[in-house]
């Protein structure tokens, strides 16, 4: 019989093969009569069945083919173990390299001081890619934000806010301002490799402001504005929102120098058993769950037909306002965000 050459066939028959040559071992025939009867050496059955001798079944399963995980590669586990480390741990300053961020350069520089490799870019990101590291936008955080002054806000004048609201059955508002402009791009656009999108759009720079104040429970509400935020218009938004609110209120606000006017502390004083304003850490907008309703203002209105003046932007910003004021649920999700979920 012709012999077969068995690093011809796929895997699955290569099994198969190899099981007959067992079942027919097991049932007494030797080698050279099983060599005859399926087509192969008698070395080949010998090989075969000194296999399935020594590890049972699963030693002439089939296989995965190829390079298996971990062969040939530039770094030992501990060396991958130290350098993941590293980018979790440290920024790239702080080990002495001129980087702001994580790059793929800089990470080829780590590597290198720290394995003595000298690695091409390309494998960098492939080891990147397969610790689960991926290029993100970075988050921006002011040098000026005190982290104890947070610590302090979280664990304590929060929750004492919170505490004094239940006592007084006051409502916790938290409140910011935003502007929208005519011109604005927030959205990308698909085009063939080579040719960039093109948009006509107002070259005039029409520009309107809102403010607004929201509730963990979805409320929301809000005032636009053409001018630039004062005292008169801050106490005119608060004169509504107690007047709204139906009971006391108490309004959580940024660090702006109008917030802390003159005026507006005159007023408050008057106004105490109405409503309290307080203050979050300085330079700490991720705190202000305000901020992410602002984040979904802004790429809604300037997503889809271009606003060409004034009027038409507050068109499309009150209507998405009055969509959020109809969702409450969508309005919760923004106290979701894990900087701001201490006020959920």
């Amino acid at each position: 019989m012709e012999k077969i050459d068995a690093r011809t066939l796929n895997q699955e028959a290569q099994e198969a093969l190899r099981n007959q040559i067992i079942r027919l071992r097991r049932a007494g025939r030797p080698h050279k009569e099983i060599a005859e009867i399926v087509g192969v050496t008698e070395s080949h059955c010998s090989r075969v069945w000194t296999r399935y001798q020594k590890g049972g079944a699963q030693a002439v399963a089939k296989a995965k083919r190829g390079r298996r995980q971990g062969e040939q590669r530039n770094l030992t586990p501990e060396q991958e173990a130290e350098i993941k480390r590293l980018i979790i741990d440290k920024a790239p300053n702080q080990l002495k390299l001129s980087f702001a961020l994580w790059t793929r350069d800089a990470v080829r520089l780590l590597i290198e001081q720290r394995c003595g490799l000298s690695m091409p870019i390309r494998t960098v990101g492939e080891y990147l890619n397969r610790w689960g590291f991926t290029p993100q936008k970075p988050v921006k955080w002011a040098k000026e934000q005190s982290t104890p002054a947070i610590a302090n806000w979280l664990l304590k004048e929060y929750p004492a806010i919170e505490k004094r609201a239940k006592q007084e059955k006051a409502e916790i508002y938290w409140g910011d301002e935003t502007g929208l402009q005519t011109g604005a791009n927030v959205e990308r656009g698909y085009s063939p490799k080579g040719k960039t999108p093109a948009i006509r759009q107002t070259g005039r720079k029409d520009r309107i402001n809102m403010i607004s104040a929201i509730t963990n429970q979805g409320k929301v509400r809000f005032m636009f504005y053409k001018e630039t935020m004062n005292s008169k218009r801050l106490i005119s938004f608060m004169v509504r929102l107690v007047k709204d609110a139906g009971r006391k209120v108490y309004l959580i606000l940024d660090n702006l120098k109008v917030h802390h006017s003159e005026l507006v502390k005159k007023w408050l004083a008057k106004h105490e058993e109405k409503i309290e304003v307080f203050y979050l850490p300085s330079y700490s907008p991720e705190l202000n769950p305000d901020e992410y309703l602002n984040n979904s203002l802004k790429g809604r209105v300037h997503s889809g037909e271009r606003a060409q003046n004034a009027k038409q932007l507050e068109s499309k910003a009150r209507k998405h306002m009055r969509h959020l004021q109809n969702n409450r649920t969508k309005v919760k999700k923004f106290f979701e965000h894990p900087c701001a979920a201490y006020a959920s």
